[in-house]
C-alpha cells in the first residue's frame, strides 16, 4: 500500500500563484494515465483554496484546502478536510495569532511558541503547499527553515533542466528536501521570485506536473532517476563496508532455519560472500582476515520480507531491519529493473531483489504496474516476458479478467512459473484455487471468500470494510470454513497475510499505529505524528471494537492456517523493517513459536522464492546473508530489532550507523568486524 496523500504531504508543499489566478496540475500514473488533479485558486481576498483528487487502485483521497500567509510566508490559518487515501475522515487546522500557533486534527492537537519565522506542517495535505515551503526557505539566510511542531527542512539543488512545451519554455530545478520522515524527497521547482512546484515524480509511479508541461514529464523524471542514483551511490558507499578475503564470526549459536531449532557455539567462516564452513566453537579456529567475537549472539539467515514493492531509497531500513532479501510484488517494470541492476552492482544501498511478474486487467479501477491485459493472448505475452527476464512468479491483481483465468495460470505453470495474487474481482479465494493459484495475498482476500456475493466488486473498499464488518461474526469452526482450510492445506496453498498492515482496519485517531507503537521513542517525531492518523473510517467506539475483534480474528485464523498445514510468508506491503518485525510478533500472537516464526522469516522465504539453494539458511556454501543479534529471538521474538551486524554480498552493515542515518535512535550497539591481529 502506497497511499499517494502520505508521499505528497511529506513533501509539504504548496504552489504558491499570484493574486486572482488559476494554476491546475494534473497527476499521472504508469504509462500516461491520468488519475487525478489539482486546482490552486489565489483569491483577491488573499485566501489560497485548493481542490485536489487522486483515485488510483480502487482509493485515494479527495481533498479542499484553503490558506493564508503571514508576512514571513507561513502559513498565517490553514485548514483541509476531506477524506483519506482509505476513507478516514480529514479535518485539520491551523492558526497563529502573535507568537501562539494552535493546530487541531482528526488525531492531534497543540500549541507552538514562535520566537521567529517556522511553517506548519500538515499531516493531511494536498500537494499544494510550494511556494509555501519553498519560498519561505528561500527566504532564509542559513537555508533552513523550522517546523511546527518539529523539525527543520533543508533543500539542497542536484541538477537543472529545461522544458518547452509549444511556444514556452522555462528552467526548472531539482531538489532534495530533507527533515521530513527518514529519507529525502525530491521536487522540480520553478526559478521564480518564489520559487513553487513544478513537478513531483515518484519514478515509476506517479507524475504529478503543471498543466500544458506533460510532455516533459518523461524527461524530467529520467533525470531525476540520474541524479537519485547519484546521491543513493553515495550513500552505499558510507554504510556498506567491504569484507576483503576471509572472515571469521566466532562463538555465534547459529540458528537452524530447516529445524527451527537453535544450536550450540559455531564458528561460521565466510569468503567473498559465501559460507565456507560451520563448525563448534573451538580456540582452534581457522585463521581469517577479519573476525567478529559473537560471544553466543544468535546468528540467524538474512530474513525475507516477501512482499514488498521496492523503492531505491527503503533500502537502509530493511538492511537495518536485517532484511537481506525482498520479494516485489508489484512495479513498474523498467523501474525495477534498473534498481535490480544497481542493486547486483553493489551501487545500491538494498536487499537483492526477487521480482513477481504484475498481471492486471484493463477497467476504470486498473492499477497500472507491470503489464495491463485484456485478452489471453495479451496475458500469454506478459507471462512470456517474465518468464524470459528470469521472473519465479507472476502476481494477478483485482481487475484481471475472470473468463481466461484458467488458461492464464495454466499457461504460467506451462513456463515455469508459480501463480499469485489478489483475487480479481466478483470471484472468491476459493475459485482462484480451484483455478491454479499457488499463492494468495494478504488476509483479507482469504477472509473474502466468506463474505463476498457474486456481485461484489473487491476493486473498491468494500475488500477492507467487509472484513473489518464481518470477521468478528464469522465462526471459524463452520463447515465452510473448516473445509476451505482443509483444501489450501491439501494443495499446499501458499498464505502471505501481511497482518501487521491490516492494522489499520482498527487503529483509531489519535493511537500510535501498532507497527511503530513498541518503537516510537526510536523515530523521529514527524514520523511518531504522522503514525497517529487512522486510515479508516470508524465513525464511533461500537464499530471500533468490532473492527478490533475482527482484526484479532485474522490473527487468530493466520495460527489455525499454520496449525492445519498452510504454509505461511511473512511479508509487509508498507513501512519497511519496522513492519516485518510487527508482523512475526503477530505470528507469535497467532500461536507460532518464536522459533517457528523466524523459520517462516528465513527458510519459508527461500524455498517460496526458490532460492533455498543460495540462501535461507547457514550451510557451507551459501551465500552469507547472515544477521547478528543482540538477545535471542528464538525466546522472545521482540529480540529481532536488537541487531548488531548484518552481513551481505561481502560486505558489513551495521544497524545502528543506517538507523543513525536516517534519524533512528539505535536499538543495539554495532558489533564491528575487525582485522585479525
Amino acid at each position: 500500500m502506497k497511499p499517494v496523500l502520505v508521499i505528497c504531504c511529506a513533501l509539504l508543499l504548496a504552489p504558491g500563484v499570484k493574486a486572482a489566478e488559476t494554476l491546475r496540475y494534473v497527476a499521472l500514473v504508469d504509462g500516461g494515465k491520468q488519475a487525478g488533479e489539482q486546482t490552486v485558486r489565489v483569491g483577491e481576498d488573499g485566501v489560497t483554496r485548493v481542490d485536489f483528487v487522486f483515485k488510483d487502485n480502487g482509493r485515494g483521497p479527495e481533498l479542499k484546502e484553503e490558506f493564508e500567509l503571514a508576512p514571513d510566508g507561513t502559513f498565517r490559518r490553514y485548514q483541509v478536510r476531506g477524506v483519506s487515501t482509505f476513507g478516514a475522515p480529514v479535518d485539520e487546522s491551523f492558526v497563529r495569532e502573535g507568537d501562539v500557533g494552535r493546530w487541531k486534527s482528526t488525531s492531534d492537537s497543540g500549541t507552538h511558541a514562535f520566537t521567529g519565522t517556522a511553517l506548519y506542517t500538515p499531516l493531511s495535505c494536498t500537494p499544494a503547499a510550494t511556494s509555501v515551503a519553498l519560498a519561505a526557505l528561500a527566504r532564509q539566510p542559513d537555508g533552513r527553515l523550522p517546523l511546527v511542531p518539529s523539525g527543520t527542512l533543508t533543500q539542497r539543488r542536484l541538477a537543472s533542466m529545461d522544458v518547452r512545451s509549444g511556444e514556452r519554455s522555462r528552467t526548472v530545478d531539482l531538489v532534495s528536501l530533507t527533515g521530513i520522515g527518514f529519507t529525502p524527497d525530491f521536487a522540480w521547482v520553478t526559478r521564480d521570485a518564489a520559487p513553487r512546484l513544478f513537478a513531483y515524480i515518484v519514478p515509476g509511479f506517479l507524475q504529478l506536473v503543471e498543466d500544458g508541461w506533460q510532455s516533459s514529464a518523461a524527461a524530467l523524471e529520467a533525470r531525476q532517476q540520474t541524479a537519485e542514483g547519484e546521491a543513493l551511490v553515495a550513500l552505499q558507499q558510507r554504510l556498506a563496508h567491504p569484507l576483503p578475503g576471509t572472515t571469521l564470526i566466532r562463538n555465534a549459536r547459529v540458528f537452524d532455519s530447516e529445524h527451527a531449532v537453535l544450536g550450540e557455539r559455531s564458528d561460521v567462516l565466510l569468503r567473498e560472500g559465501r559460507i565456507v564452513s560451520v563448525a563448534p566453537a573451538s580456540a582452534a579456529a581457522p585463521a581469517a582476515d577479519n573476525v567478529v567475537d559473537a560471544d553466543g549472539r544468535v546468528l540467524l539467515p538474512g530474513l525475507y520480507d516477501m512482499h514488498v514493492h521496492a523503492g531505491r531509497w527503503e533500502g537502509g531500513l530493511h538492511l537495518a531491519a536485517g532484511v537481506t532479501s525482498v520479494r516485489d510484488m508489484g512495479n513498474d517494470n523498467a523501474t525495477l529493473q534498473q534498481l535490480m541492476a544497481e542493486e547486483r552492482a553493489g551501487t545500491l544501498l538494498h536487499p537483492r531483489v526477487i521480482p513477481a511478474g504484475y498481471i492486471e486487467g484493463s477497467s476504470p479501477h486498473s492499477s497500472q504496474g507491470g503489464f495491463v491485459i485484456g485478452d489471453l493472448a495479451e496475458a500469454k505475452r506478459a507471462i512470456d516476458w517474465y518468464a524470459d527476464h528470469g521472473y519465479p512468479q507472476v502476481k494477478i491483481y483485482n481487475s484481471f479478467p475472470k473468463e481466461i483465468l484458467r488458461e492464464t495460470a495454466a499457461y504460467a505453470h506451462q513456463r515455469g512459473l508459480r501463480v499469485s495474487g489478489h483475487v480479481p474481482a466478483f470471484l472468491r479465494a476459493q475459485d482462484v484455487v480451484e483455478q491454479g493459484y499457488d499463492e494468495i495475498q494478504h488476509i483479507n482476500q482469504v477472509m473474502l471468500n466468506f463474505f463476498v456475493t457474486p456481485d461484489t466488486d473487491t476493486r473498491t473498499l468494500a475488500r477492507f470494510y467487509l472484513v473489518a464488518d464481518r470477521t468478528d461474526a464469522l465462526d471459524f469452526d463452520s463447515r465452510p470454513v473448516q473445509d476451505f482450510i482443509a483444501e489450501l492445506a491439501e494443495k499446499q496453498i501458499v498464505i502471505d497475510p501481511t497482518l501487521a498492515t491490516f492494522e489499520f482496519l482498527h487503529q483509531r485517531e489519535g493511537q500510535l499505529s501498532p507497527i511503530v507503537a513498541d518503537v516510537a521513542d526510536h523515530l523521529p517525531p514527524d514520523v511518531q505524528r504522522s503514525r497517529r492518523a487512522a486510515e479508516l473510517d470508524i465513525p464511533d467506539d461500537a464499530t471500533g471494537a468490532r473492527y478490533k475483534r475482527s482484526f484479532d480474528k485474522l490473527v487468530e485464523f493466520t495460527g489455525r492456517l499454520y496449525r492445519a498445514g498452510v504454509p505461511l510468508v511473512a511479508g509487509t506491503d508498507e513501512l519497511p523493517g519496522f513492519t516485518l518485525q510487527r508482523e512475526l510478533e503477530l505470528y507469535v500472537q497467532a500461536g507460532l513459536t518464536p522459533a517457528q516464526v523466524l523459520q517462516v522469516a528465513t527458510w519459508n522465504g527461500a524455498r517460496y522464492t526458490r532460492t533455498l539453494d543460495e540462501a535461507g539458511s547457514i550451510a557451507p556454501g551459501k551465500r552469507a546473508d547472515l544477521v547478528l543479534v543482540d538477545g535471542d529471538p528464538t525466546r522472545d521474538i521482540r529480540d529481532i530489532r536488537k541487531l548488531a551486524l548484518v552481513i551481505k554480498d561481502g560486505h558489513a552493515y551495521y544497524p545502528a550507523e543506517i538507523d543513525a542515518a536516517l534519524g533512528i535512535a539505535p536499538f543495539a550497539p554495532a558489533l564491528e568486524v575487525r582485522p585479525a591481529r
